[in-house]
């Protein structure tokens, strides 16, 4: 595992692991709200990691990445894109593929407003945030905003509730543990600034001509699967992808799946 530092264009430091073979297809993980690169330990080491190089970041305010407490930091969709791109140019990535689970949908959304599809290898959405649109979200999703309270004992509740919500079946023990660990890492008022941003993306899908790929749990309780097929009915040739018995995290609970189908 090879470890990055980045700068973003507007000065937030970018912590960035990468695995697989340097000259294979890259793909590039973007993990989502209150989480970080670690989301994504399982493909890290997997068999995707075998056959792509494959390159995860924690998101600014999130992870071993800067936390910038002004809330500008974290409402300007430029800043998103910029932080994408800066990933993408300073690692010399050719054509790469961008998968946004969650929030880190919104970010590849915000990446194609300001750049377009031109240097991509194809897109994965994975319960992703592409549309404020309330009948598409689940019951779960008030939780993001308790995570962001001021009130210490609200926020850790939130933030514990929220995590146990991204499963059909939550993880146990150490994977629990370090899950909840990396999300507290993640400051409230971070939390807090990421909200109320609106998402009106549908005609930056409608321009996209690489592959889209939506992938979604059944059982999410956070992003509705009708989110996936919003963006299938959306963006020419694209698909929708459920995975059964999975909650808001396919790439963890149907890690196997979920590799053979991005690859």
């Amino acid at each position: 595992m090879d470890t990055h530092r980045i700068i973003t264009p507007d000065g937030v430091g970018i912590a960035v692991r990468e695995s697989g073979p340097p000259d294979a297809p890259p793909v590039v993980l973007i993990h989502g709200f209150s989480q970080c690169s670690l989301s994504w330990s399982r493909q890290m080491v997997g068999p995707l990691a075998r056959t792509h190089r494959l390159v995860a970041y924690d998101i600014r305010g999130h992870g071993a990445s800067d936390k910038p407490l002004d809330p500008a930091a974290y409402r300007n969709p430029a800043a998103w894109a910029g932080e994408a791109q800066a990933v993408i140019g300073q690692l010399g990535l050719v054509r790469p593929v961008l998968v946004g689970w969650s929030y880190g949908g919104r970010i590849v959304a915000d990446y194609l407003a300001a750049h377009g599809d031109g240097a991509l290898g194809g897109i994965v959405f994975v319960a992703a945030a592409v549309a404020s649109v309330p009948s598409l979200f689940g019951p779960k999703r008030g939780l993001l905003a308790e995570t962001g309270s001021a009130d210490l004992e609200t926020s850790i509740a939130g933030t514990r509730a929220f995590l146990r919500a991204c499963f059909a079946v939550p993880p146990e023990g150490e994977d629990f543990e370090t899950m909840l660990a990396f999300n507290a890492m993640v400051p409230p008022a971070v939390r807090a600034a990421m909200g109320g941003r609106m998402a009106d993306y549908d005609p930056v899908l409608r321009a996209l001509r690489v592959p889209v790929l939506a992938i979604h749990g059944a059982d999410d309780a956070i992003i509705l699967p009708a989110m996936s097929h919003h963006i299938a009915a959306i963006a020419p040739g694209a698909r929708a992808v459920i995975y059964e018995r999975v909650g808001h995290a396919p790439f963890w609970e149907a890690a196997t799946q979920f590799d053979a189908d991005v690859a």
